[in-house]
Parts: structure tokens; C-alpha cells; sequence
């Protein structure tokens, strides 16, 4: 009996040590590619700021630019799967925010809100585009946000779906998983088993969307393509304690800035969106002024996924001159 207690205590200590182990293992045998080598060929990279932008366009090349921003973990592919239509008049730029993607990592560790905004701005300088249009998605609705703020004057159109802005939301606190993931070791895990575990990317997308079925397997292969990049778990794990716990300085975090977006601004939320539920769709509205909001029954946080056809008829209507 004591044996069996020992062995059995051996095993639940070795545990950790052997899943840590594997993921270790599994994130050195996975991340086979560069980003140059591995880059959709669709898409091209461009230097902007302190960082190298993937991007990928769509419509004609002379036309109005309008850069399209994705979510938490996602990149410019998974609009690629459903953004054309949008894109006949208009100039789609999609970009990979960093640290995902194909875009290269932030060298100052430098992600809040303000600094992807610049990096966004930076980007409309590299493509020769004085005035944008900015569609920004959940996660990528901060910097969208932030970047109208900071220059509204260059500023033709705005979209703001699901963003995901945390004007009410309560501040961080320290706790335990806070002070796990300031170990690098733990982060690398952690991001490991979870954001860039190639088994639950269609579950993780499911779980944004109303109806389960809506995520299929050729959205998660599309999200799961840049889990293959040399570093790039690195790169994500060094983020996420910075996202989850840091400040996020900006005017975006400030209530009253949202006053001074006076172009035409479409907001589109799902009425079954449990990430950023609909009441912030509405106190969203209520800041900007002329703003409209369109609500989507049935759909959760993916709308531009789970209600493509609807979402690109909204855009369409509203980038159109």
C-alpha cells in the first residue's frame, strides 16, 4: 500500500514536469518556418514604425485605403476568407497586428493600444494614403479606435465590430495567474496548451460564435497557419501578461474622446455576443455622435463569420463614397 501510495504520488508530481516537457517538445518540433518563407503569397510585408507588417489587399490598387484589423489570436487570413466583397470599390488593406501572424514581434515589447495605433498610422505613410477608412475587430477594435482618436482629421470612415474596448470594465488585479505568467517559462506553456494548441482552434473559435457549427474546419486550418513560425509562442507568451494585466493608456480608454468621432461610424454586434455583450454596443453608440448601430439576431462575437454575407453587405454600404 505504501509503495502503490508512493508510486502514485511519484506519477501525480511527475505530471507536470512531463506535460510541460511535451509542449516544450512539441513547440520546438512545430515551429519549422521563417516568416518570409511561410507568408501566404497572396499577401506582402511592409516596413512601418518598429515593426514589419504582413498584409494582405484586395480591390483596386488607386482606391481609397481601408485597413481592417482582426481578433484576439486571429490574423489577416481569416479575413481574407470573407472580405472580397467588400473590396470592389475600395483599397482592403487586412494587417496582421503584432505579435500575430506574419507580422514581425514588437522589439520594445511595446503593445498597448497607443503604439499599435502609431504602428497603423505609420503603415498608411508607408502605403502613400494621407486619409483611411479603419474596420477593426474585437481585440483589434482598440487600436482601430485609438487610431481614429489620434487623428480624426484622417479619418474617412469608420467600422467598429464587437470591439472589444473595455470602457467598463473593471482593472486587473494581481492575483496568482498574474504572477505565473510574469515567468516566461509558465507564459510559454500556458500560450502553448492554449492560443497555439493546434487541437482547440476550431473549439476556441466555437466558443465566440452563437452557433458552434458556424466554425469549421477551414477557418481553424486558417488560424492555425502561423503557429509554425519560428518564435512565434515566444512572441505570443511575452504579450498576453502585457494584455491581460497591463495599462492601457489612450484616448480610447477615455469616455469623453469619442465625442470628437465625427466621421461616419458603424458599429455591428451580435445580439448573442457574450464577449462583449450588446448593452456595450449601446453605450458605444450613446458616446459617438451620428453613429449607427446594427444589430445581428442570432449571431455572437464573429459576426464578419457567422453572418458574412450581412456583414459584407454593411460594409459595403457604408465604405462605398
Amino acid at each position: 500500500m505504501l509503495r502503490a501510495r508512493v508510486a502514485a504520488a511519484g506519477i501525480l508530481a511527475a505530471l507536470p514536469v512531463l506535460l510541460g516537457g511535451g509542449l516544450a517538445l512539441n513547440v520546438h518540433l512545430r515551429e519549422r518556418f521563417e516568416r518570409h518563407e511561410a507568408a501566404p503569397s497572396e499577401g506582402r510585408f511592409i516596413k512601418a514604425g518598429d515593426v514589419e507588417f504582413f498584409v494582405q489587399e484586395l480591390g483596386p490598387p488607386q482606391a481609397a485605403v481601408v485597413l481592417i484589423t482582426h481578433g484576439l489570436a486571429a490574423w489577416s487570413g481569416l479575413w481574407r476568407l470573407v472580405l472580397e466583397p467588400s473590396c470592389r470599390e475600395v483599397r482592403c488593406v487586412a494587417v496582421d497586428l503584432p505579435p500575430f501572424g506574419y507580422t514581425s514581434a514588437a522589439p520594445a515589447l511595446d503593445y498597448d493600444r497607443g503604439a499599435q495605433a502609431r504602428r497603423l498610422w505609420a503603415l498608411a505613410d508607408a502605403l502613400g494614403a494621407k486619409k483611411i477608412s479603419i474596420v477593426g475587430h474585437s481585440f483589434g477594435g482598440g487600436p482601430a479606435a485609438e487610431a481614429a482618436l489620434q487623428h480624426p482629421e484622417r479619418i474617412i470612415k469608420l467600422v467598429l465590430i464587437a470591439p472589444a474596448l473595455g470602457l467598463d470594465a473593471p482593472a486587473s488585479k494581481p492575483g496568482l495567474m498574474n504572477a505565473l505568467l510574469s515567468f516566461p517559462t509558465f507564459a510559454r506553456f500556458f500560450v502553448a496548451a492554449t492560443l497555439a494548441n493546434p487541437l482547440f482552434m476550431r473549439s476556441g473559435l466555437a466558443r465566440f460564435m452563437a452557433d458552434p457549427a458556424s466554425a469549421t474546419e477551414e477557418m481553424a486550418a486558417v488560424v492555425r497557419r502561423p503557429i509554425y513560425l519560428r518564435g512565434r509562442n515566444a512572441a505570443v507568451a511575452e504579450w498576453l501578461p502585457r494584455y491581460l494585466y497591463g495599462l492601457e493608456p489612450g484616448l480610447s480608454m477615455d469616455k469623453a474622446s469619442y465625442a470628437r468621432l465625427t466621421m461616419p461610424v458603424l458599429l455591428i454586434w451580435g445580439d448573442q455576443d457574450t464577449t462583449t455583450p450588446l448593452p456595450q454596443g449601446r453605450a458605444l453608440q450613446a458616446l459617438i455622435p451620428g453613429s449607427r448601430l446594427e444589430v445581428l439576431p442570432g449571431i455572437g462575437h464573429m459576426p464578419q463569420l457567422e453572418s458574412a454575407a450581412k456583414v459584407q453587405e454593411l460594409l459595403v454600404a457604408h465604405l462605398a463614397d
